[in-house]
């Protein structure tokens, strides 16, 4: 909370609880909209710097017993382990319904395990819960894509594109995309 001095913390703590959250949470989202408004006009080579800050809030539960599952989970999918990864993400879930960055990553582990029905009703939670959640729309993308629905997918980087003009990885789905479509109707 580095900008908010002791004189007015009693006065946001008050704000924060009576606008139904924590003092954590709204500053949890005070740095979030400040990182995405960040990345409306930063560079290409400061993108993934700011997104990766992004994702270490978003990974933040406020739970530690949530945060380790979280934590697990992400490891059991570096390692391969998917079913592993879908019972922690499942666990988190399980304690902490509204934990957008759980569901994102089960959808994760399910998209690894070729579960492309599971992986994008986790996907629509996580966007429920986050409708920021860059990482989730890209895979939402790339599973259009898969699926032969380029046109739709295009409009999901589009998407990423808005929230984040210089986004390497959106904008060349979006490029690559462009190019296979011409000379189809949209």
């Amino acid at each position: 909370m580095g900008t908010i001095t002791q004189t007015y913390k009693p006065i946001v703590t008050a704000f924060a609880i009576v606008m139904g959250g924590s003092l954590a949470a709204w500053a949890q989202t005070a740095t979030v909209d400040d990182l995405f408004e960040r990345l409306q006009d930063a560079e290409e080579a400061e993108v993934s710097r700011l997104e990766s800050q992004i994702m270490t809030e978003w990974s933040k539960s406020g739970s530690p017993a949530v945060d380790f599952l979280l934590q697990r989970g992400q490891e059991a999918i570096g390692a391969g382990d998917f079913p592993t990864a879908v019972d922690h993400f499942t666990a988190a879930i399980n304690y902490a319904p509204d934990f957008a960055e759980a569901y994102n990553g089960r959808a994760t582990a399910f998209f690894m395990m070729g579960e492309l029905g599971p992986s994008i009703d986790d996907i629509r939670q996580t966007l429920v819960l986050n409708p920021r959640h860059f990482g989730a729309l890209m895979g939402f993308g790339a599973i259009l894509e898969m699926v032969g629905q380029p046109d739709r997918a295009l409009e999901v980087y589009e998407k990423i594109q808005d929230m984040i003009p210089e986004d390497p990885n959106a904008n060349a789905a979006i490029d690559r995309l462009t190019l296979d479509l011409q000379g189809q109707t949209l």
